[in-house]
C-alpha cells in the first residue's frame, strides 16, 4: 500500500470509530443495552489508529525529513 492509501484507510478507521462511539453514547443516553462487542470494536480501531500514528512518526524520524 502506498502512503495515500494508508492515509485514506486511517481516515476511514477514524470516522468509523467516531460513529461507533456516538452509537455507544446514544445507547447509554437512551438507557439501551450496549452489546459487549461494541466497546471492544472501538478499542481495536483506536489501537489501529495509535499504531498508525506511531509508525508514521517512526518512519518520519528514520527518513530524516524536517516536515
Amino acid at each position: 500500500m502506498n502512503r495515500r492509501e494508508m492515509n485514506n484507510l486511517s481516515a476511514l478507521a477514524c470516522g468509523t470509530g467516531l460513529v461507533l462511539l456516538a452509537i455507544v453514547f446514544a445507547q447509554a443516553w437512551l438507557d439501551m443495552p450496549i452489546p459487549d462487542t461494541l466497546p471492544m470494536l472501538i478499542s481495536a480501531i483506536a489501537g489501529f489508529e495509535i499504531f498508525m500514528v506511531i509508525d508514521s512518526l517512526r518512519k518520519r524520524r528514520a527518513g530524516g525529513s524536517n516536515g
